[in-house]
């Protein structure tokens, strides 16, 4: 069987930083992201790159008006009210240049080989204290009502803000149409990542250049499926940032992914990349270069091994349909 080369990616703007940049962000930045995701998706449609689009809900508004009209009727009751993202607004205002995409969503929906996901209403945590199951269920079914009421599709992909994955919430995802989630790594410094800490920060950091945990790659048939709840498909690296002051550690980080593709394809595993379309927004021009050599590096392994490209979505209803004929 050959390998499978799956990209997710959590489309957020401001919504997946406020927490920690407050009002201090460079307009340049978003306004950077905005320009870079059109060039993304021309890239990804010309290649033939299925690609999930893990996206915020509330991006989906057109303006204030329409983002209050959907937002949900609990919002979550996080004991640190800096974590909401109602709070943030209510204090500082909204902003439709960091705040609102739809044209952009638009486009997504436009480009062959896209699958356009959920990252939750209002970038949604899990696992912080005060927050309930019943809050995140009204944000997952907001996402699904502005989704279906503006572009008239229901999302089946979603991956967790932060990767906070409460599994006991697994369950509610599944029963509000969500089939198919993003897991962590399995490496012990991508567990629990509410709990961070200078080891775990330090370990993913240094593991984009050096490999010092277990391989994260893997074959199809180790998903497992259990009833009642979404398949699970782990990611395997995230595509870190560009570093504008040092170019070496942009060639080290870029060939380790360069490498691990190559040892998927030849192992007929999934490799599962992941980064923040925000993540272009300080040097796009340097990192859409960096996004030509991956995919240059996939039509390579699609022409010696018959790499696929695969979206979540396509990946585990492939996966999922294989299982029912076994059966």
């Amino acid at each position: 069987m050959p390998g499978i080369f799956t990209i997710s990616l959590d489309f957020e703007l401001l919504w997946g930083i406020f927490d920690k940049v407050g009002t201090k962000y460079k307009p340049e930045y978003f306004s950077n992201t905005r320009k870079v995701i059109p060039q993304m998706l021309d890239r990804f449609g010309k290649n033939e790159i299925g690609v999930t689009w893990a996206t915020v809900g509330m991006l989906f508004a057109e303006n204030e008006e329409e983002w209050k009209d959907y937002s949900p009727e609990f919002t979550p009751s996080y004991r640190d009210k800096k974590l909401s993202a109602y709070e943030w607004a209510k204090k500082n205002g909204i902003r439709p240049e960091v705040h609102f995409a739809p044209e952009l969503i638009k486009q997504i929906l436009d480009t062959p080989f896209q699958e356009l996901g959920s990252h939750s209403f209002a970038h949604y945590y899990t696992l912080v204290r005060g927050q309930s199951p019943e809050q995140f269920r009204q944000d997952l079914k907001a996402t699904q009502k502005i989704a279906q009421k503006k572009f008239g599709i229901s999302l089946q992909s979603l991956v967790f803000p932060r990767n906070h994955i409460n599994e006991l919430y697994l369950p509610i995802c599944l029963e509000e149409g969500y089939e198919f989630v993003r897991g962590n790594p399995k490496n012990w410094y991508w567990q629990e990542t509410q709990h961070e800490s200078f080891g775990k920060k330090f370990f993913r950091s240094a593991d984009c250049f050096f490999p010092l945990g277990e391989k994260t790659s893997y074959r199809l048939e180790e998903l497992s499926h259990f009833k009642n709840e979404p398949l699970i498909i782990p990611a395997s690296r995230i595509l870190r940032p560009m570093n504008i002051r040092n170019s070496l550690f942009n060639e080290i980080r870029l060939q380790r992914i360069l490498n691990e593709m190559e040892s998927a394809a030849k192992a007929g595993e999934v490799y599962h990349l992941w980064w923040h379309p925000h993540n272009f927004g300080n040097d796009p021009e340097a990192s859409i270069k960096e996004l030509d050599r991956i995919l240059e590096k996939y039509r390579e392994l699609n022409e010696k091994f018959g790499f696929e490209s695969k979206s979540m979505k396509m990946l585990g209803e492939g996966l999922l349909e294989n299982s029912r004929n076994k059966v």
